[in-house]
């Protein structure tokens, strides 16, 4: 019988090195069906064939972007008709960001092992439902994109610039988000422009539904599902609003990102007014400017002219917590 189902990419950036000791793991184990995918066009018939071993879990080994192209294609595809297993991530990629959510940190292969002792156990406990962020417009074709966090404005230039700057140097993780924090509090506070530093932002335009809209450049735009994130902060932004769609955007000025910073770090974000920052929850939020970018778990898309990106919730997911 199988207990898990394990749906690998190779190319994502952990499994270079970890993939052997992934494979060697599921070898060794007939509960587990391992299906590994060449690209993630082929994550669509990768879930067709295992929703026909019925798995009690389903888990993902990959970065945030293989994680938001299951999710995607679980939602859409309906492989699993309404009743999909609950979903678990391993921490393999660059941030890990739903994993950590997850309570997924550490050497993967504990991770796995973890899993499966959940699996032949009460998964009750262990079950967490998350809304998903369904991202439309823009540049994105076809049908809505699915994922748990959203960076725009100075943040979706901040990631670009750790990408491509920071990343190819080869410094632990960790290293690199630190170094790139610094160089865009740097770039923010003194409004240098170099190469080496993180781009100016560019001014955009964000709506709340039935709540109005801001204008603006931002430091930082940050939409989530989410319940927790690097450096262990949490993600209960204040707010008397509702809805799924947590929104945090903090103004281009030095003091904003600098109130900002200071609670988040000391964790009085929540229930805090501080000037220049906007905490909100919504059902729905429009993003407009001109080619502003947004980064959805990974994946690059951009608010053109007369098309702005939407974000809307899905209905709840169910989602392994190894921390409960």
């Amino acid at each position: 019988m199988v207990c898990v189902a394990l749906l690998s990419n190779p190319r994502s950036t952990g499994n270079v090195a970890m993939l052997p000791r992934i494979r060697k793991f599921c070898a060794q184990r007939a509960d587990i069906f391992h299906y590994e995918v060449e690209d993630v066009s082929q994550i669509g018939d990768a879930l067709q064939t295992i929703a026909r071993v019925d798995p009690q879990i389903l888990v993902i080994n990959g970065g945030d972007g293989t994680v938001q192209a299951t999710l995607t294609e679980l939602h859409h595809g309906k492989h699993f008709a309404d009743t999909p297993p609950p979903v678990a991530v391993l921490p393999n990629g660059k941030t890990n960001l739903i994993a950590l959510d997850l309570g997924a940190e550490g050497d993967p292969i504990e991770a796995l092992k973890r899993i499966m002792e959940l699996a032949r156990s009460d998964l009750t406990d262990h079950i967490v439902s998350r809304e998903l962020i369904a991202l439309t417009g823009g540049n994105a074709n076809g049908r809505p994109v699915l994922g748990m966090f959203l960076g725009g404005a100075g943040l979706a230039d901040s990631i670009l610039y750790c990408r491509h700057k920071i990343y190819p140097l080869g410094l632990p993780n960790g290293f690199s988000h630190v170094i790139t924090a610094i160089a865009v509090v740097f770039s923010a506070l003194f409004r240098i422009k170099a190469r080496f530093l993180p781009p100016q932002t560019r001014p955009i335009s964000v709506t709340l539904i039935h709540q109005g809209e801001i204008q603006g450049k931002f430091a930082l735009l940050m939409v989530t599902t989410l319940e927790r994130l690097l450096l262990n902060s949490q993600t209960n932004l204040g707010s008397t609003t509702s809805g799924p769609l947590k929104l945090m955007m903090v103004e281009q000025k030095p003091l904003a990102l600098l109130r900002a910073l200071w609670a988040s770090l000391f964790g009085r974000l929540e229930g805090s007014q501080l000037s220049g920052v906007h905490l909100s929850h919504s059902n729905e939020i429009r993003i407009e400017g001109d080619r502003s970018n947004v980064i959805l778990d990974g994946e690059l898309f951009e608010a053109r002219a007369e098309h702005p990106i939407v974000l809307t919730p899905t209905l709840p997911v169910p989602f392994l917590s190894l921390a409960a």
